[in-house]
């Protein structure tokens, strides 16, 4: 399998952002992406802004491995505020749109209590197919 670490994401310490399959499976497996700049920061901003950097994130994650947004097949997003999530879905709808299209893989939203990097309130893993 390949470390796929994209250099706009930082180096990560105790973790590898994708894995990718070896290139008959063109499997990856990216892992939780919070909203972390390419200095390692949460961004400001709140739900919508940590959506869209995470979303950005993976994202990055798949095209560094050569594929597209359009190649992500499964998605988890863990929350920490499930309600926010419910009254924020038109914006997020809006930066879904702006960086997935129309397209929507099979996908899981999870409340959970808490996130490793402190400040993050949403984090997104995704499983990509790459042909």
């Amino acid at each position: 399998m390949q470390h796929i670490n994209p250099e706009p994401l930082g180096a990560p310490k105790g973790w590898t952002n994708g894995m990718l399959a070896p290139p008959a499976s063109g499997i990856l497996f990216v892992a939780g992406q919070t909203a972390r700049d390419g200095g390692g920061r949460i961004v400001d901003g709140g739900l919508v802004a940590q959506w869209e950097q995470a979303l950005a994130n993976v994202v990055t994650v798949v095209e560094a491995a050569g594929g597209r947004a359009t190649d992500i097949a499964r998605m988890t997003v863990f929350l920490t505020d499930l309600p926010e999530y419910k009254r924020s879905l038109k914006q997020i709808g809006e930066v879904w749109k702006a960086r997935m299209g129309r397209h929507y893989p099979a996908m899981s939203v999870v409340e959970v209590t808490g996130l490793v990097d402190e400040g993050a309130v949403i984090e997104i893993e995704a499983t990509a197919v790459i042909v």
